[in-house]
């Protein structure tokens, strides 16, 4: 199995473990009046099972994009405003004032 394909099926199952956690501690804490919602309504063990489900697809993707991007060659340039060597060279530049062209002009 390609590295990549393993990546991505480590880091769908941690999105969706992230995903159990985050809808258990919903559950818990009683945000909303969700647990009394669930537990008192026909379709409460639905309306968990798509929470956890597109709670899941979020967290999965999250953590997919996070590792790929962590995935950056490190290489030895500076990052940030901070680090950068700021590199300017000044050039004079010839501006004509209004009394040059009065000069001239007499």
């Amino acid at each position: 199995m390609p590295k990549l394909v393993r990546l991505y099926i480590s880091q769908v199952i941690m999105g969706f473990g992230l995903s159990a956690v985050f809808v258990a501690a919903l559950l818990t804490l009683n945000v909303a009046n969700l647990w009394h919602l669930v537990t008192h309504s026909t379709g409460g063990l639905l309306a968990v099972t798509m929470l956890w489900i597109f709670n899941g697809i979020v967290f999965a993707g999250v953590q997919f994009g996070i590792s790929i991007m962590r995935m950056a060659d490190d290489d030895d340039t500076p990052r940030g405003p901070r680090q950068q060597a700021l590199v300017r060279e000044y050039a004079p530049i010839p501006v004509r004032t209004d009394e040059q062209r009065k000069r001239r002009h007499i």
